[in-house]
């Protein structure tokens, strides 16, 4: 009992706090420590509820930088082509993994949309780290096509975070603006998501530990108010380091199947 309290409380407050700047990452490392005390299909609405209440706090705290513009050209197309992807990932269900093997006691699988979508994120840190890429920023006419994109990727996946953040770094937005509008979108998808989530939350919510869940969120709210505490310390170059360098570790995590 004590032990499953410290282990979720921990990640969620650490992962909220690293992961503000990035705009992406929380569910990533949450779901792993709520899977650890609860069945799989628990701990992803788990990890959802958190996940939402957390957006919902973090929009309090940084939504009036959001940039309507941008919300409006990249989040519409975001969250139209999510269906799509989700849509496709039904019919692809069934697809045999490219990979499977054993590591760290563990039968890993490399499927072929992880595969796909790590290799965009690699390609995405690369455009960072060269020097004559890293001024590049996208025009306002490619925001549909970059939201179509990452919505699409995030249905088929569910790695819709790290590619809108690493997207939404090159959009030539403000720090505030990049971490608010980041934000609103996240909620606007994760609403969806919690729509097909929702039967299966009632389903099990007799069963849910109502205390830990609190605890969580609250955990995962402290780690947000400090993350913000920060953002005026960063400048918009720092955080397009810390998108590279998380969009690595899950591009990394995706091509070896520990994602």
């Amino acid at each position: 009992m004590l032990l499953s309290y410290l282990v979720i409380c921990i990640v969620a407050f650490m992962a909220s706090g690293l992961t503000f700047f990035s705009g992406f990452g929380l569910g990533t490392l949450l779901l792993p420590a709520f899977a650890l005390f609860f069945p799989l299909e628990q701990a992803i609405s788990l990890t959802a509820i958190v996940h939402f209440l957390n957006g919902l706090f973090k929009l309090g705290l940084v939504g009036r930088h959001t940039n309507r513009r941008v919300l409006l050209r990249f989040g519409t197309p975001a969250i139209a082509f999510s269906f799509l992807g989700a849509w496709l990932l039904l019919q692809l269900s069934d697809m045999e993994p490219l990979i499977t093997y054993t590591a760290f006691y563990r039968r890993l699988e490399v499927s072929p949309v992880n595969l796909v979508v790590g290799l965009v994120l690699l390609a995405f840190v690369l455009a960072e780290w060269l020097p004559r890429l890293r001024e590049v920023s996208f025009g306002q006419k490619f925001l549909p096509l970059g939201g179509a994109l990452s919505g699409f990727f995030g249905g088929l996946s569910g790695m819709q975070g790290a590619l809108r953040s690493a997207f939404l770094v090159k959009a030539g937005l403000s720090k505030e603006a990049f971490v608010a509008t980041g934000v609103v979108i996240a909620c606007l998808i994760d609403i969806s998501r919690l729509g097909v989530y929702a039967k299966l939350a009632i389903a099990d919510s007799s069963r849910f530990d109502y205390p830990l869940l609190s605890a969580a969120v609250l955990s995962a709210f402290a780690g947000a108010f400090l993350g913000n505490r920060y953002i005026k310390k960063l400048t918009m170059h720092g955080i397009q380091t810390i998108v590279a360098i998380m969009l690595s570790l899950v591009a990394m995590g995706l091509i070896v199947g520990l994602l």
